[in-house]
């Protein structure tokens, strides 16, 4: 008797998870992009969605003033195996969500300590640090949203981290410790 009532609870998950199709995340409108960067011997990755403009503005789907998800879909995640200084600011080895603060002028960089959220989960009491990043202009249309890390120079412990979207590129250096 007690095996049935192992059995039946774990037979039945079993077949609604059979039963649910995995959603393949690459056909998504905005599919899944990663950036990575091993400073130190230590990887650091982003996960992300890539939103695309299709026809529309920039500022409309990043309002100033208002907290942005940085992508779309699942919040974006910052896995690190190295104890980080981004922009200024120590972030300790660990996993993160990473949003943004859209402004005329500076953006920031937030590094929060909720992760597993959707994208539109925010919650500024997870904040552990907010960053400025540099704002200038890409050298052309950047139609899908891309974050990538550009290594600088020899250096083994620096890149700066780079988001580009429509005419906007954004940076802020980060160091590995």
């Amino acid at each position: 008797m007690r095996k049935h009532l192992i059995a039946v609870p774990l037979l039945a998950f079993m077949l609604t998870t059979l039963a649910v199709p995995q959603q393949d995340k690459s056909q998504r409108p905005s599919p899944p992009g990663t950036a990575e960067v091993t400073l130190h011997g230590k990887k650091i990755t982003i996960e992300y969605g890539r939103p695309s403009l299709r026809g529309r503005k920039m500022e409309t789907l990043t309002p100033d003033g208002q907290v942005w998800r940085t992508g779309a879909n699942e919040a974006t995640a910052l896995a690190t195996d190295a104890d980080l200084n981004i922009g200024g600011a120590n972030v300790p080895a660990g996993k993160y969500t990473i949003y943004t603060l859209p402004s005329e002028g500076t953006w920031k960089l937030i590094v929060n300590k909720q992760t597993g959220q959707w994208g539109t989960v925010y919650n500024k009491d997870q904040d552990l640090v907010r960053v400025d990043m540099q704002k200038s202009e890409t050298s052309g249309l950047v139609e899908q949203f891309t974050i990538s890390f550009v290594k600088k120079g020899n250096s083994d412990d620096t890149a700066d981290l780079v988001m580009e979207w429509e005419t906007t590129r954004l940076t802020v250096p980060i160091k590995a410790k």
